[in-house]
């Protein structure tokens, strides 16, 4: 790899893109490139940009880092302040029932798996119903019930990564989280104990729900 694709697979590498990332990002172009019907040029590695960086800013958020706008350092949010924002209002492309429809299809998806053992697909079960019910009133919520409703998204979400975590096997757990160790090793030596724990504890369950294919069930702003 040469010239400007190297320089932009560089860029990648420059702005602490871990490998995985990365692969993800181009697997997300291939799949719509695809999706278009059969093609048969080769797809160069410098159309797969945007998705590359989509997918790390997501990742980004999804584990808590932001980056300091003096120093471009990375720190974690603390879990109150981003539990506080979660639970402030949610911008209006937001959707609640499409949002719910898209975890229950998920869930779905999920417990026909027969994942892991009968204890966790109940709990699945619990779950999905408690959304089903959900979604049959969230359509026109506004204020007060809006934000109650969101923040028990919250609380079921944590007993839902709580679940999987418990219920994976150990030796499968420690292989996800020298996996979380590798996808945040460019980011360790500039952020606080505190903070890394924080992204590495959010970057473990990241992985154990993709390796579950399990879907978050908070809703976030950039959930459309």
């Amino acid at each position: 790899m040469v010239g400007p694709s190297f320089e932009i697979v560089s860029g990648w590498a420059a702005r602490g893109v871990p490998l995985q990332i990365a692969f993800e990002g181009i697997d997300r172009h291939f799949e719509r490139y695809y999706a278009r019907g059969p093609r048969r040029r080769p797809v160069k590695i410098d159309f797969c940009e945007a998705d590359v960086l989509d997918v790390f800013d997501q990742w980004r958020r999804a584990i808590g880092l932001v980056q300091s706008p003096v120093d471009g350092r990375e720190s974690a949010v603390d879990g109150r302040q981003s539990t506080e924002s979660r639970q402030s209002p949610i911008p209006r492309q937001s959707s609640l029932p499409a949002h719910l429809e898209r975890v229950l299809l998920k869930l779905s998806n999920a417990r026909a798996k027969g994942i892991l053992n009968e204890s966790f697909d109940a709990a699945l079960d619990g779950v999905a119903r408690e959304l089903d019910a959900a979604r049959a009133g969230a359509r026109g919520l506004r204020g007060e019930a809006r934000q109650a409703l969101v923040a028990r998204l919250d609380a079921l979400d944590v007993e839902l990564g709580q679940r999987a975590a418990s219920a994976i096997g150990e030796q499968e757990r420690g292989a996800l989280a020298r996996e979380a160790d590798d996808e945040l090793a460019a980011f360790r030596l500039t952020m606080p104990p505190e903070a890394f724990a924080r992204a590495r504890a959010a970057a473990l369950d990241r992985l154990i729900r993709r390796r579950l294919a399990l879907p978050s069930v908070r809703l976030d702003a950039a959930t459309g």
